[in-house]
């Protein structure tokens, strides 16, 4: 398979602080270097981009030599923690920014979504935009003639898509957005965790024309996402960034089955006040942290084996002390997406309500877990118990490995055996 992106020793230094060097004289240094075609001579001080770090030079590589090739209908997923250089690679293959040192080589013509609403302009109308949108992403007006009913049909937006764009709530952004990207002829689709904006229905809808145009047209993807799952669905290849250096690179069952098992999530703690994705609802009651316990130990973890009790605890903040009709449920998952359960707090008997603090912390215990080996996902929602309100809805957002079968059994178990394991009784009948 010929490849369609090829990416040599591609490099992204930003500067942090000043725009100049500093002096008037290196500031033509480095013009002058610049004019001639050469490297940067003030970069060779930089250093990897390590967050949790404090830097000696005011130079930071947000992507530092990166090597790889993408074939024709891959799809591909980017992975990795916030501050790992996703997005900074992107914007490189999407020519919204140059690269400092390194190349790109690109065939086909690239229709990128980077971020909510790029393109768009706040004053003109939904229908407007579709054309300026298209003609940014290239292309032409009979093309965006062509398929303007099919844009509109899968963004969902036709009763106000003669109404301004300012007026448009963020998931109906991104729907647009994504419909006009995602209809575009193009070789490559480049995706940037759009999918954290919209709602359940949109997500699957995205996914499932993203599979479309990878399996079936037999276009490029490149997909940036925290979500393992749609990962995991969507994509055949993965690479791994941390740091601004490619930690790995390959079939995407195995990138993430790693990341997960890394030292990157070792740490069974999420502060959901400070995720990027702010989940949906209304926040008149919001979660604000979850983290895993295994009985009998005081550290967080997100290893367990069959057999153990796992605790999960949820941190709940309140807008009205006063609270009392709230419906809470924790939502399980495998790392395809497949629901095994929705526990619902007052199917065992239970009620979350508010306390004088505004703040409660609740300790929900799964017993003798009988799981098979496999990473799952935990969801979390909570909402108005007479209507349909959602005050809080956050997906995927902790994630949990079963590592082997603890003190249920010592054979090994493969992860291709199914979900549960059940130990029923056995009789030999003469």
């Amino acid at each position: 398979m010929p490849s369609v992106i090829k990416v040599e020793n591609l490099s992204k230094a930003y500067q942090i602080g000043e725009i100049g060097t500093g002096t008037l004289s290196r500031d033509l240094e480095r013009y002058w270097a610049k004019m001639r075609g050469k490297e940067d001579p003030f970069l060779k001080i930089g250093e990897v981009n390590d967050r949790a770090k404090k830097g000696e030079s005011n130079i930071v590589w947000s992507l530092k030599d990166i090597n790889f090739e993408i074939e024709h209908g891959d799809a591909v997923g980017v992975i990795g923690r916030n501050g790992a250089g996703k997005s900074t690679l992107l914007k490189i293959l999407s020519r919204v920014t140059a690269p400092t040192t390194g190349s790109v080589k690109l065939k086909g013509r690239i229709a990128s979504l980077l971020e909510v609403g790029t393109g768009f302009h706040p004053e003109l109308s939904g229908r407007e935009n579709i054309y300026l949108n298209g003609a940014i992403l290239g292309m032409r007006k009979a093309e965006i003639k062509r398929k303007f009913d099919e844009i509109v049909d899968f963004s969902g937006v036709e009763r106000y898509v003669d109404t301004p764009v300012k007026r448009y709530s963020s998931g109906m952004y991104v729907r647009l957005a994504f419909a006009v990207a995602a209809h575009l002829e193009s070789e490559i689709l480049i995706v940037d965790e759009v999918l954290a904006v919209g709602d359940a229905e949109f997500q699957k809808k995205c996914l499932g024309k993203m599979g479309e145009v990878s399996k079936g047209e037999g276009r490029t993807i490149l997909f940036v996402s925290h979500n393992m799952a749609a990962i995991n669905q969507l994509c055949n290849k993965s690479i791994l960034l941390k740091n601004g250096l490619v930690a790995m690179n390959g079939l995407t069952s195995k990138i993430v089955d790693d990341y997960l098992k890394s030292d990157l999530l070792t740490e069974a703690y999420v502060n959901l006040s400070e995720t990027i994705t702010a989940g949906i609802g209304n926040k008149k009651v919001s979660f604000v942290d979850v983290y895993l316990k295994k009985h009998g130990r005081s550290d967080s973890t997100r290893l367990f084996s069959l057999g153990d009790d796992m605790h999960i605890y949820i941190h709940l903040q309140f807008k009205n002390p006063n609270q009392s009709q709230v419906r809470t449920s924790i939502e399980l998952k495998t790392v395809d997406g497949i629901k095994i359960a929705n526990m619902i707090d007052e199917d065992s008997h239970f009620q979350v309500s508010a306390s004088a603090e505004n703040t409660a912390l609740y300790r929900i215990t799964l017993n003798d877990l009988r799981l098979y080996p496999g990473t799952y996902y935990l969801s979390l929602y909570c909402g108005d118990t007479s209507s349909t309100e959602i005050y809080d809805y956050r997906e995927d957002c902790i994630s949990f490995e079963i590592i082997d079968g603890g003190k249920l059994t010592s054979r090994y178990l493969p992860k291709s055996a199914g979900l549960f394991f059940l130990t029923p009784e056995w009789k030999k009948i003469e």
